[in-house]
């Protein structure tokens, strides 16, 4: 069998695995646009009601969908720009420099991000509600960051030690600080990891429900995550269609960033183990 004709066998049993998945999001966008036939599962009359959420509110006691997608957004951005600043440091202090405990303070992150959110969530929430930041999106961000970190600062160093000492050396021979040539020599070797970890982090913090959930309850500042629940939750006006619509916009901006940067998520494998 030649190598083309394993690529082509491969490709369809993928595609076969990913068919229901497929088929799922296309019955959830047809659902979400059509009326529902009593008693059918085939789609009835193509229709928009589902989607009202976009230009009026759904409900006097809930907030617009495009403050609610705000917060998301602004949760999500800040939250892996600051993983991100930190991770870029932390991690080439790791990889570099010859720390005291150093072996000891890597398997710690690992540890750390081994622990399931849930597990902390309480201790999480008197810490937060003893400095005031209970009820706050500033409150959740700072949780999630510190859930996070510890992954992002892992994979950064292992993308720094696959960056040859020799780059350096080069550089603080030329007369270069060592600022400079980290800034100018190392940090353009790393950055398809970074703008891996970025991606990563934001769509993690995108989808996270646990944390705004217990440690931010209140409308004002809701995220997509609990509004969807919020909406699911509601006893008195169960709404299937329009469920399944806002987890269509819920989802979109998840579906593009894959499909647009597919190739810069693959790098986060590329990254070093070397310790």
């Amino acid at each position: 069998m030649t190598g083309h004709a394993r690529i082509w066998h491969l490709a369809t049993f993928l595609g076969l695995l990913s068919l229901p998945l497929l088929i799922m999001y296309l019955y959830q966008l047809i659902d979400s646009v059509t009326a529902p036939r009593p008693g059918s599962l085939l789609p009835g009359e193509v229709s928009f009601e589902n989607w009202r959420f976009l230009w009026a509110s759904i409900d006097q006691g809930r907030p617009s969908i495009w403050q609610v997608t705000l917060n998301t957004f602004v949760f999500s951005c800040i939250t892996a720009s600051i993983i991100c600043s930190l991770s870029l440091t932390a991690g080439y202090a790791l990889s570099r420099l010859n720390l005291p405990g150093r072996p000891v303070f890597l398997g710690g992150l690992l540890v750390l991000h081994s622990f399931p959110t849930i597990t902390l969530i309480i201790a999480i929430f008197i810490i937060l509600q003893s400095v005031g930041l209970y009820d706050s999106l500033v409150g959740v961000i700072f949780a999630k960051t510190a859930l996070l970190l510890p992954f992002g600062i892992w994979i950064m160093k292992g993308f720094y030690d696959t960056v040859p000492w020799e780059i350096e050396m080069a550089g603080v021979q030329d007369g270069a600080s060592r600022f400079r040539v980290w800034w100018e020599l190392v940090l353009p070797q790393v950055r398809p990891g970074l703008a891996a970890l970025l991606i990563i982090a934001f769509l993690d913090s995108w989808s996270e429900f646990v944390l705004p959930l217990v440690l931010a309850p209140s409308s004002d500042v809701q995220v997509l995550a609990t509004y969807m629940y919020a909406v699911i939750n509601d006893d008195t006006n169960q709404d299937f269609g329009l469920f399944k619509a806002i987890g269509m916009f819920y989802s979109l901006p998840v579906i593009v960033i894959y499909l647009l940067f597919q190739k810069q998520l693959m790098n986060i494998y590329g990254g070093g183990t070397k310790g």
